[in-house]
């Protein structure tokens, strides 16, 4: 699963986001979902969370 449908993230669950500052790089930056924060239900660059860690950013990976 890629992140692009908010019907496939739950509070909880263990995923990689791109923070804003690393998005020309790609780096990912793993964690546990606190909040979502994208209100749509489809977003092509990724849902936008906030993981447990107080960072935000859009969810490129989720792990099950």
């Amino acid at each position: 699963m890629d992140g692009k449908n908010r019907k496939d993230i739950e509070v909880g669950m263990e995923v990689a986001i791109v923070l804003k500052k690393d998005q020309k790089s790609g780096n990912l930056t793993e964690g546990v979902v606190k909040t979502i924060l994208t209100k749509s239900q489809y977003h092509p660059h990724g849902i936008k969370v906030r993981l447990d860690t107080g960072e935000i950013g859009r969810v490129k990976e989720i792990f099950i």
